[in-house]
């Protein structure tokens, strides 16, 4: 059986371990301790979290089992766990380490929890996802969060150079090892298992042409379930806020890129137009509904430049959040007030026994009136005037702060 290139150059110790630096001290520290903590170790695919793992628990010479989430129950772990307490004989602290613990359910989870109190486990998880979205508090607080970062360029290099020491010397040029470095992105296994697609492609020199025809970009990093797809959206949302096109575009590239839904971002999209422009430009909102209406009708590849315009539009639109900020506050107040009445002048009466109780009594028709404008209070009396609507000096928002302006000292006027 041949074992793969990633598991033949796994790192012995942990200065080999590529791209984790920063973890380096810590875990040392810990080691020469000679008390083992449990880890949660949470990085991307390919970063290197099982091979520290390995390592971590080599150093303490203490039992070590490895499981997944994906393929144990946690029934067979626990009966892995109890066998040990069972007979006095063989009860000694031991490591366990899961992979993928985020696929374990809240409930499964808590089956860890007795024997770490206890001091008869020490576990190390591994996962992918957001551990404050995937694993229960309980659980989280009696483990150490490490948090490893996607492999850069020199970390990647560090990979290859361990392979042209401990293989054969790589048989390629500068542009091609430039080329798949970037189709790895920080994945550290992808890059070994295109290397090993190389070398069963038995070439005697490796180029970009070459590249091209035997290997396969990795997959963008991006689960639009969870908490990439929280990410992403969040940066086109801010990019766009902070009226930058190309962040914004590049944003909008990386989750279609990723597989995700077109009309989430249409949606999306829209509710910028709404949040973040609003009356500054008028236009923003018609315009990105209309984007989302031509994806609709295109589809994929054609609807996306629709996504693409209406982003870019979207990022150089004046902005103003006056509107979206002033219907929060008039909702608060509505909460908090909604047994008051609205003023009996504005009430209509149908009915002769409204009409006695003075219903509409003292309304004044506006468009009766020389500025069609009346000037009346319209607020429950026991809450008085409020104001909510406070318009920018950007944009069309400008127009609507001059009206909000004239209509304030015509009401002045009629007060005098």
């Amino acid at each position: 059986m041949k074992i793969p290139l990633a598991e033949r150059l796994r790192p012995k110790n942990l200065s080999e371990l590529a791209g984790q630096d920063h973890l380096l001290d810590y875990l040392n520290q810990t080691i020469r301790s000679a008390s083992p903590h449990s880890l949660l170790l949470f990085g991307p695919p390919g970063c290197g979290k099982t091979t520290l793992a390995r390592l971590y628990a080599q150093s303490f010479k203490l039992p070590y089992i490895t499981a997944s989430a994906v393929f144990q129950s946690t029934a067979d772990l626990k009966k892995r766990l109890l066998e040990g307490q069972e007979n006095p004989l063989f009860f000694r602290q031991t490591i366990l380490f899961i992979d993928e613990i985020h696929r374990f359910n809240r409930a499964q989870q808590d089956l860890f929890l007795p024997f770490m109190e206890d001091g008869s486990l020490i576990l190390i998880g591994a996962t992918t996802e957001n551990p404050s979205f995937t694993l229960n508090n309980a659980l989280l607080s009696r483990l150490r969060v490490l948090i490893l970062k996607p492999l850069q360029a020199d970390a990647l290099e560090k990979i290859i150079h361990r392979y042209e020491t401990q293989i054969r010397p790589l048989p390629i040029d500068e542009a091609a090892r430039k080329t798949i470095i970037e189709l790895s992105q920080g994945d550290g296994r992808h890059l070994l298992n295109m290397i090993e697609n190389l070398e069963t492609a038995g070439l005697d020199r490796i180029d970009s042409a070459a590249i091209a025809q035997f290997l396969q970009k990795r997959s963008p990093l991006y689960d639009k379930h969870q908490e990439g797809h929280y990410n992403l959206i969040s940066a086109l949302h801010k990019s766009i806020r902070g009226s930058d096109p190309d962040a914004a575009l590049y944003w909008l590239s990386r989750m279609l890129e990723g597989g995700e839904e077109p009309l989430y971002i249409a949606r999306r999209l829209i509710r910028m137009a709404m949040e973040d422009i609003g009356l500054a430009d008028p236009q923003a909102l018609p315009i990105a509904f209309a984007a989302r209406q031509t994806y609709e009708a295109l589809g994929s590849p054609e609807g996306d430049i629709a996504l693409a315009q209406v982003t870019v539009y979207l990022a150089l639109a004046p902005k103003s959040n006056a509107v979206y900020t002033a219907f929060d506050a008039a909702r608060q107040a509505a909460q908090k007030t909604g047994h008051l009445d609205p003023p009996s002048a504005i009430l209509n009466a149908p009915t002769q026994f409204m009409k006695d109780q003075g219903y509409g009594d003292g309304y004044i028709y506006d468009h009766d009136t020389p500025a069609g404008f009346s000037g009346q209070d319209y607020f429950p009396s026991s809450l008085g005037i409020c104001s909510f609507y406070h318009p920018v000096e950007r944009g069309f928002e400008r127009e609507m702060k001059k009206r909000l302006e004239y209509f304030k000292k015509l009401k002045d006027s009629f007060n005098l």
